[in-house]
């Protein structure tokens, strides 16, 4: 009767512990987003100085944690790089950023390397989708989400000690991936040694579906079945091969290392003043934390973690001259390329499509991902008329469409 009083009470302690992580983690995750999303940031621009507070913050929490500084001042890179002009090749204007590195020496041959970018739009301007006046853009999910995982994931992977880490908070992302390229081509470990480079962008919006979309899993032959092992939380996961992306993983992935980017979807509020922290999922943050501890941990009984080439079609997005102000809904793995959301003002809109309309042909191009729609629309000029086919409910619609 004792052996039997004692499990159950040692059962009890056990799940109290677990759900007294659990809850201090949320609260931590709570605080990272709160502080990086905050007015007071204005954004996080790169070059600005709510960049350098937002870098201040987490170069903190790496010694809080007792991380090695990696950078080349402490935990600072420091980078330079021009912002280009969307229609010519004429440099704008040059600006400065700051990666911050830190470093976890385990003593191990091999390291992983965790990545996310910490900034953002600042006001809006180019790359916002805001159609008023200029507002802070707090990037709560794009992409304090991600770097709120990567802090959070500092302590539980030190201890485990299968091997060095190495974390990243990138800045420059939403100019071009600037920080992630100018750490790959000055790189403050030797990269040979490098496992596999984990990236988050945007995890802050789980859905009750429970959809992840992991990017990547092309880029070595051990990904799918790992990914499927390490899954106890039963996510729906929706993969794609392609080591190349709009995101901080494709500098490493074009430096033969393999890559996963991490994502949990597209929505109303990208790059937008309305990204706030009241949208933020933390308890599907905290379950993605998990996952990723559970990827990194069957990794480990792996012997030969190899890299292998995807099939691109390009590295780089065709120059759009005209565009139809849809939203793609990146979970969707279906055929065809599925409208989340329409731009009001813009031809889409104008022309009557609607969310959950699926463009299947523009003209005579056959559409199934995010890259046969840019090359579609490629082909136009404003003014011209074409033919967009969508399946609407089930059945083909063939819409006239002009491009204002």
């Amino acid at each position: 009767m004792q052996k039997i009083l004692l499990f159950f009470f040692t059962l009890i302690i056990f799940n109290y512990t677990v759900s007294q992580d659990k809850e201090s983690t949320i609260q931590s995750m709570y605080e990272d987003v709160d502080y990086l999303a905050s007015d007071k940031l204005k954004g996080r621009k790169t070059g600005t100085n709510g960049e350098k507070k937002a870098a201040k913050y987490i170069s903190k929490q790496f010694q809080y944690h007792n991380l090695l500084p990696k950078g080349t001042s402490k935990y600072y890179q420091k980078f330079k790089g021009k912002l280009q002009s969307h229609h010519s090749k004429e440099s704008k204007k040059s600006i400065k950023g700051y990666n911050v590195i830190g470093f976890c020496d385990n003593n191990q041959k091999e390291t992983i390397i965790i990545g996310a970018h910490y900034d953002h739009l600042g006001k809006g301007g180019s790359g916002s989708l805001n159609a008023g006046k200029k507002e802070i853009h707090n990037g709560a999910d794009d992409n304090a989400s991600g770097v709120s995982i990567l802090i959070n994931l500092i302590q539980q992977l030190s201890d485990n000690k299968l091997y060095n880490y190495l974390f990243i908070a990138f800045s420059g992302e939403e100019e071009g991936l600037l920080g992630s390229s100018y750490f790959v081509k000055n790189p403050t470990i030797n990269l040979k040694n490098v496992r596999f480079m984990l990236n988050f962008d945007m995890v802050g919006r789980l859905n009750t579906k429970k959809e992840l979309a992991i990017n990547g899993v092309g880029t070595s032959k051990k990904w799918k079945n790992l990914l499927k092992k390490a899954n106890k939380a039963k996510f729906k996961l929706i993969t794609s091969e392609s080591g190349i992306g709009p995101s901080d993983h494709t500098p490493f992935y074009l430096e033969n290392i393999p890559v996963l980017h991490f994502f949990t979807g597209q929505h109303v509020d990208y790059h937008k003043p309305t990204d706030d922290i009241e949208k933020i999922n933390f308890e599907g943050m905290h379950m993605i934390k998990n996952y990723v501890i559970k990827i990194i941990e069957e990794s480990s009984k792996i012997k030969n973690f190899d890299f292998q080439e995807t099939i691109q079609e390009s590295t780089v997005a065709p120059v759009m001259n005209v565009t139809l102000g849809i939203m793609p809904d990146y979970l969707y793995d279906g055929d065809g390329l599925r409208i989340d959301g329409i731009t009001k003002g813009k031809t889409a809109f104008k022309h009557d499509f609607k969310k959950g309309d699926i463009i299947t042909y523009i003209e005579d191009v056959k559409i199934n991902n995010i890259m046969d729609y840019m090359k579609g629309l490629n082909k136009f000029q404003k003014g011209d008329k074409t033919t967009i086919q969508i399946t609407r409910e089930g059945k083909n619609v063939i819409k006239s469409v002009v491009f204002k």
